[in-house]
């Protein structure tokens, strides 16, 4: 009769973090700046389609790294989640807060019951009236929740893009300079001496005076590639 392997509890969250980790390290950076304008997302994403960054609601946001089909997944269970809230109850109801609460559960969930753990970090993102009133959450493959302020970095070499970001942060900057340190800083992941250009990067915005200055409730906006291109040029010729 064959003898089953004894595994303790903690070498087992042990090693499935250590494969969480790996995973999610093996691709490139996601930055979510807060700024005088409202919030940036800028990811090193060369697919036009395969989207890191997404809408969920009419303030928030949602940034991931990791596997595609996993994030994705999240992605569209929070779109359902704001979805149903909004509409049953109000859509003020709807909230970055509990938004990250969910998707703590879910992935709190899957990393202690399943037999693998989601292999992906993510960001979600509320721009509120004011700076100060901006949120942003990261959460972890481990269904670990963080309230962060001003800025978050995930995948890839996060803590060296995170070390670039605190450098140059200023609550005060525009959507222009927020988008700018935010591809200086994923340079720094790349360990490069140029930095990504459009065509590899995905850039999206919350725009915080979104139904004032364009008269649309949903803030969310996604930068084509000609206006990240245009961005990038004007640094380059100031």
């Amino acid at each position: 009769m064959t003898q089953q392997f004894y595994v303790s509890p903690e070498q087992m969250m042990k090693d499935r973090a250590d494969f969480a980790r790996k995973g999610i390290a093996r691709g490139r950076s996601v930055v979510v700046i807060s700024c005088a304008e409202g919030i940036a997302l800028v990811a090193e994403n060369p697919s036009p389609s395969l989207h890191k960054i997404g809408e969920i609601y009419d303030k928030i946001a949602f940034a991931a790294v990791g596997k595609y089909n996993e994030f994705e997944s999240l992605r569209q269970a929070g779109v359902r989640y704001a979805d149903v809230r909004g509409y049953s109850y109000d859509r003020e109801d709807v909230t970055a807060r509990g938004l990250a609460s969910v998707y703590a559960q879910s992935l709190g969930a899957v990393f202690t019951a399943e037999q693998k753990p989601f292999e992906v970090e993510l960001a979600v993102a509320e721009v509120g009236r004011h700076p100060d009133e901006d949120h942003l959450y990261r959460l972890t493959f481990d269904g670990s929740i963080a309230d962060v302020s001003g800025f978050v970095a995930m995948g890839g070499q996060a803590e060296t893009v995170q070390e670039a970001l605190a450098r140059g942060w200023k609550a005060e900057s525009g959507f222009a300079e927020a988008i700018r340190l935010a591809v200086r800083s994923l340079a720094a992941d790349r360990q490069a001496e140029a930095d990504p250009g459009p065509e590899n990067l995905e850039v999206a915005l919350l725009d915080r005076d979104s139904e004032s200055s364009r008269g649309a409730i949903r803030a969310f906006r996604r930068l084509p590639k000609a206006n990240v291109r245009d961005l990038l040029t004007a640094q380059e010729a100031g």
